[in-house]
C-alpha cells in the first residue's frame, strides 16, 4: 500500500513538473523546462571558458616566438598563405624521372596487350561486336537468277542457320550426324551470356590499351620538350593524340 502511495506521489510530481504554463503568463512566451535551461546554461559556460582560455593564451604569447613554418607563410589579404616550394632538380634528373614514367606506362600497356591477345585466342572473335562484318558476294549472269536466288538453298543449309557466322552445318550433315553437345535452352543462354561478358571485357581492355598508348606518347612528348633545341608546334594536343613539334635538325657530335 505504501509503495503504491509513493508511486502515485511521484507521478503527481512528474505531472506537476511537466505541466503547461499558467494562463496568466501566456503573454510572456513558452515556459522553459529545467532540463532545457540546464542544456542552455552548460553550453553558455563551455563557450565562456573557451573564450577565457583563448584570451589568456593571447596575453601570454611570446612576441619573439619563432616557428620554421613562418619562413614559408606570408599574409595575403588578411589570410596566411603557405608559399609553394619548387623542386630542386636538374634537367638530367627531370629527364630520368620522365623516362621512368614512360617505362612504367609502357610496361602496363604491354601487359594489357598480352591479356588482349590471350582473350582473342580464346574467343576467336566469331561474333565480336566491334569486329568488321564480313561480306559474302554472289555473282549472277541474269536478273532472273537474282530474283529466284535463295541464300539458304545456295549454301545448302537450313534457313534458321543462315545468319550464323560459325557453326553452320549443311543439310546433309544435319541428316547424317546427330546433334552433339548441350541442347538445353537454359544452358545455351548461360553460355551466350558468359561469352558476351568475355567480349565486353575484351572491349574494355582494348580501350584501356589505347588510353595507355596515348598517355605514353604524351609523356614522351613532354620529355622531349625538355631539350633546349629550337622547336615549332605543328599540331595542338587533343584528348586522343599528343601535341606534335618540329625540332631543328642538329648534327650530333
Amino acid at each position: 500500500m505504501a509503495a503504491a502511495f509513493r508511486k502515485a506521489a511521484k507521478s503527481r510530481q512528474r505531472e506537476h513538473r511537466e505541466r503547461s504554463q499558467p494562463g496568466f503568463r501566456k503573454h510572456l512566451g513558452l515556459l522553459e523546462k529545467k532540463k532545457d535551461y540546464k542544456l542552455r546554461a552548460d553550453d553558455y559556460r563551455k563557450k565562456q571558458q573557451y573564450l577565457r582560455a583563448l584570451r589568456k593564451k593571447a596575453l601570454e604569447k611570446n612576441p619573439d616566438e619563432f616557428y620554421y613554418k613562418m619562413t614559408r607563410v606570408k599574409l595575403q589579404d588578411g589570410v596566411h598563405v603557405i608559399k609553394e616550394t619548387k623542386e630542386e632538380v636538374t634537367p638530367e634528373q627531370l629527364k630520368l624521372m620522365r623516362t621512368q614514367d614512360v617505362r612504367y606506362i609502357e610496361m602496363k600497356r604491354v601487359a594489357e596487350a598480352k591479356k588482349i591477345e590471350r582473350l582473342k585466342s580464346e574467343l576467336h572473335l566469331l561474333d565480336f561486336q566491334g569486329k568488321q562484318q564480313n561480306k559474302h558476294v554472289f555473282f549472277f549472269d541474269t536478273k532472273k537468277e537474282v530474283e529466284q536466288f535463295d541464300i539458304a538453298t545456295h549454301l545448302h543449309t537450313a534457313p534458321e542457320l543462315v545468319d550464323r557466322v560459325f557453326n553452320r552445318p549443311r543439310i546433309e550433315t544435319l541428316q547424317k550426324e546427330r546433334v552433339k553437345g548441350v541442347t538445353h535452352q537454359t544452358r545455351l543462354k548461360r553460355i551466350a551470356k558468359e561469352r558476351q561478358k568475355q567480349y565486353n571485357c575484351l572491349t574494355q581492355r582494348i580501350e584501356r590499351e589505347k588510353k595507355l598508348f596515348i598517355i605514353a606518347q604524351k609523356i614522351q612528348t613532354r620529355k622531349d620538350l625538355l631539350d633546349k633545341a629550337q622547336k615549332v608546334k605543328v599540331k595542338k594536343e587533343t584528348v586522343n593524340s599528343p601535341a606534335i613539334y618540329k625540332f631543328q635538325s642538329r648534327r650530333k657530335r
